[in-house]
C-alpha cells in the first residue's frame, strides 16, 4: 500500500486575499480554481513553485464558529513548514515583500529556520534542511 497527504485544509476568510497573498508574497501558484454551485465555494489548490508533494487547499469559512479558527489553525503554533533550498534567497524575498517574521533565522541540528505570520496570523517555518 501506497499513501500520501494530498492536501491539508487551511481556513480562509476570503478566496482572493488569500490567493494574492501566497502567490505575490510567497510566490505560490494556483494549481486549480473552480467554483462549485451546488455549494456556492470554491475549491482552490496552491502549492509552492516547483513542488510535487502536499498542496494547501483554501476552505473559505462559512459558519462563525469556522470564522473564529481563521489564523489560529494550530492555537498559536507553527501549523505548517515551507522548505527551501535556498534559505537566505527567500527569507531576504520574503521580508522584502512584506512578510512579517515573528522569529528571526536561527541555525538549528537539523537546518536554518525563522518563524513567520500568513495574512491571518497562522504560523508558519520558512525551513532549510542542513546537507550532509
Amino acid at each position: 500500500m501506497q499513501q500520501a497527504l494530498a492536501h491539508v485544509a487551511l481556513v480562509v476568510r476570503d478566496y482572493d486575499e488569500t490567493i494574492d497573498f501566497y502567490t505575490k508574497k510567497l510566490r505560490f501558484v494556483v494549481l486549480e480554481d473552480s467554483y462549485q454551485p451546488e455549494q456556492d465555494k470554491r475549491w482552490v489548490v496552491i502549492a509552492p513553485p516547483g513542488s510535487c508533494g502536499t498542496s494547501l487547499l483554501l476552505a473559505r469559512a462559512s459558519t462563525p464558529e469556522q470564522e473564529s479558527f481563521v489564523g489560529n489553525q494550530a492555537g498559536g503554533r507553527v501549523f505548517l513548514f515551507l522548505g527551501t533550498d535556498d534559505f537566505r534567497r527567500d527569507y531576504r524575498d520574503m521580508i522584502s515583500a512584506g512578510v512579517r517574521f515573528v522569529r528571526p533565522p536561527s541555525v538549528q541540528a537539523y537546518g536554518t529556520v525563522a518563524v513567520f505570520e500568513d495574512l491571518y496570523g497562522n504560523r508558519w517555518d520558512l525551513l532549510e534542511y542542513r546537507r550532509d
